[in-house]
């Protein structure tokens, strides 16, 4: 069964810096079993993110679209890291990654395309979704499933870091 969404949050960027900020205010809360998950249109700042959120994680390491590899693990500061990419990959091709393994271990785990593996993902997760309004302009919508998600949004929503 389906944890339900109870708000959606913005937060608008205007500039790479602004998505980087977004990555270390995220990064703050982080726990072991912590999933986000990401979505948007190609270009719309996926990587970008992922990028300055692994950076607030303390990985010095080049993080790039794991999209041919699928699982790219990282060691950051306190956690480890798992980047997922499922946009090559089918549901059913994705269930045999034994993912479970990742969404409930003791690391943090971001998934782009993650609507792509639905049925997949943990019932409580952060799910992140970016559009691009033009070349620099992005807002990112944030919607807890669950706790602690449900909490550090509200949080980052009291601090005036969310709409």
């Amino acid at each position: 069964m389906r944890s339900l969404a109870q708000s959606t949050y913005t937060y608008n960027s205007q500039h790479e810096e602004d998505t980087d900020r977004l990555g270390k205010l995220l990064a703050a809360y982080l726990l072991p079993g912590t999933v986000l998950t990401l979505d948007g249109d190609l270009g719309a700042g996926k990587t970008r993110f992922s990028q300055g959120f692994a950076r607030a994680m303390g990985i010095s390491e080049t993080v790039n679209s794991p999209t041919f590899t699928i699982i790219k693990e990282y060691e950051g500061a306190a956690l480890p890291f798992y980047h997922m990419d499922m946009y090559r990959i089918s549901q059913e091709e994705a269930d045999e990654l034994g993912l479970d393994d990742y969404f409930y271990g003791q690391g943090v785990t971001l998934v782009e395309w993650s609507s792509l593996i639905e049925d997949l993902l943990p019932p409580n997760r952060l799910a992140i979704t970016i559009t691009h309004q033009d070349d620099l302009t992005r807002v990112f919508h944030l919607t807890p499933y669950g706790e602690p998600y449900q909490s550090w949004c509200e949080q980052m929503k009291e601090n005036g870091d969310l709409q």
